[in-house]
């Protein structure tokens, strides 16, 4: 009896390791387990910070090469100094050489290397025009006045400018891009004033008058100075008159797309209400006795004729 009690007893001591034992293989089954899922989440959260530095590594080196450029761009801005580098007196003489033809055409004229004088005048040019689209209360459909403004005047001085420029190197003339401009430009001082002019005083046979004799000896100008650089009757023929045509042409498309129409001081003698076709001239009457000398009467002839005149003009447009 004593022998199986002690038997009994081993066997439940042997029972009670057995399942301590299997409660820790359970535990640590568990802790590797948990171990092994660790393990996994630290490599997802490494890859990804490896990754979130590649990209902050990626965007400080973009960052970095923008800053590198902008300060190079900026250290090449003396590239450019040489050619607004003048003097106003400089630009003065110039501007005033710009309306007087040159006779000397056997031997190339100097043309000014620079682009201060020419930039200025075509921004004096889209001042000019926009005063002249607000005074003709022009509408704009798509777009601004000021872009208008802008996009014409540097478009006819850039597009108009490598254009012949293009058609030098095929007359073999001997003139850059730079110089190009620069004539050009210096040329726009003459448009500059038939157009201030005319804006504010709306009488077209002004205009043609100006037109002529400013924007005439203005494009003279520039055609004696590319006879001067080219070879040849045809190639002068081709490239001098092909700037001349669209110089003046040009003068004339800013005067008559953007001028105010005179109807405002018919309107103020008959009356807005009275279609254009129904105007008619007609004296202003005089209100000056017949004991006045008549030279007194000047004035109101004076104003009957520019009535007239006006009324005619109109109908002719």
């Amino acid at each position: 009896m004593e022998n199986m009690d002690d038997t009994s007893g081993s066997s439940f001591e042997d029972m009670g390791e057995l399942h301590q034992r299997l409660r820790e293989e359970e535990v640590d089954a568990d802790a590797a387990a948990a171990d092994e899922e660790d393990g996994e989440f630290l490599g997802m959260k490494g890859f990804k910070g490896q990754l979130s530095r590649q990209v902050a590594d990626q965007m400080w080196q973009a960052g970095k090469r923008q800053a590198s450029r902008a300060f190079s761009l900026y250290a090449n801005i003396d590239i450019l100094r040489p050619y607004f580098d003048v003097e106003p007196a400089q630009v003065r003489s110039r501007l005033l050489e710009s309306m007087i033809p040159i006779k000397m055409v056997n031997f190339p004229q100097k043309i000014a290397g620079e682009l201060y004088g020419p930039l200025m005048l075509v921004f004096t040019l889209v001042a000019i025009l926009l005063h002249g689209m607000k005074t003709s209360d022009t509408i704009i459909r798509e777009g601004t006045l000021m872009g208008t403004a802008i996009g014409t005047c540097f478009g006819y001085w850039l597009g108009v400018s490598s254009f012949i420029y293009f058609l030098a190197y095929l007359c073999n003339a001997q003139i850059t891009m730079l110089q190009m401009l620069a004539l050009l430009g210096y040329g726009l001082f003459g448009h500059c004033i038939v157009l201030f002019i005319t804006y504010n005083i709306h009488l077209h046979a002004l205009f043609y008058l100006f037109w002529l004799l400013v924007g005439g000896l203005s494009t003279l100008r520039m055609v004696a100075v590319l006879v001067s650089r080219t070879v040849g009757p045809t190639q002068r023929l081709l490239l001098c008159g092909t700037l001349a045509s669209l110089h003046m042409l040009f003068l004339l498309y800013l005067h008559f797309a953007y001028h105010k129409v005179v109807e405002g001081i018919l309107d103020t003698l008959e009356g807005p209400n009275i279609p254009p076709m129904q105007r008619v001239p007609r004296d202003i009457p005089a209100a000056l006795p017949a004991a006045v000398l008549p030279a007194a009467r000047l004035p109101t002839t004076v104003l009957n004729a520019t009535a007239k005149a006006l009324s005619v003009t109109l109908k002719s447009h």
